[in-house]
């Protein structure tokens, strides 16, 4: 690293710092969701491999994670893997598969946070499934933030989830189709969503420049406000996280009023 870059970088931690003490606390969302986009042309543009640029987007996760405990969030909803990613070939698959069920592991084993999937678990390979399934056995006891990780997610499909869920239950309880279609409110489809009696995200982050939400928690996001930042996930930085909270901050929600 030369000299430019030293007092460039001592300058953006001057910079996060200021920005990080002019935050209130009382203002930071409590909910954020991440689509963490761009880890391949990251990968493209350092001249490097698509697996690297996934591990480099794993390696983030824990950052972010604690950049988020540090503000006082308490649950996270990271994208790591939607139903459409599935379809890749093999050769990205594979490895794409055993670097998410390290992230998995590695959220558990660090003791900070309390794992939950939300996905449809059974189009997942076994040994993903498994690594789920322990870590949030091992970690419901944890009293850190809440960390949704979305694996095998998809936003129509989790509502499609939903309303066969409430029919399976529906019928469990002997109560009938029309019965169940008098019933049938907002309130009862999110308690049958994957994130449950979860709050709703109040911020959307989506890194890499894309401005869509590609299906991303199509029901819990109807009134949540989004951040679009420029730089891929493996980039993402401390600073850019914290103009995301002050942007979040500075806007006046209207709840779709």
């Amino acid at each position: 690293m030369n000299l430019r870059d030293k007092l460039r970088g001592l300058l953006v931690r001057l910079y996060a710092r200021r920005v990080e003490g002019h935050l209130d606390h009382a203002q930071v969302p409590k909910h954020i969701g991440v689509i963490m986009d761009g880890n391949r042309r990251w990968a493209k543009a350092a001249g490097s491999t698509t697996e690297h640029g996934h591990r480099a987007g794993a390696e983030k996760i824990e950052e972010f994670l604690g950049w988020c405990t540090e503000t006082d969030v308490e649950v996270v909803t990271l994208w790591l893997l939607s139903t459409d990613n599935l379809d890749r070939p093999d050769d990205e698959l594979v490895p794409l598969l055993g670097i998410i069920e390290d992230v998995v592991r590695t959220l558990a084993a660090d003791g900070r946070w309390r794992v939950h999937h939300v996905g449809t678990p059974d189009i997942l390979p076994s040994h993903v499934q498994t690594a789920l399934k322990v870590a949030e056995e091992s970690t419901s006891h944890v009293d850190g933030i809440l960390v949704n990780v979305a694996i095998g997610y998809g936003g129509r499909q989790e509502i499609a989830d939903a309303v066969r869920s409430m029919i399976v239950d529906a019928a469990d309880k002997g109560t009938s189709m029309e019965a169940l279609a008098d019933s049938v409110s907002v309130d009862l489809i999110g308690r049958h969503l994957y994130t449950g009696a979860q709050p709703d995200p109040d911020l959307v982050i989506r890194t890499s420049g894309e401005q869509r939400l590609s299906g991303f928690m199509l029901w819990q996001t109807a009134h949540a406000e989004y951040y679009f930042c420029e730089v891929f996930w493996p980039a993402f930085r401390k600073v850019d996280f914290l103009r995301a909270l002050r942007d979040y901050a500075a806007r006046h929600r209207r709840y779709g009023g």
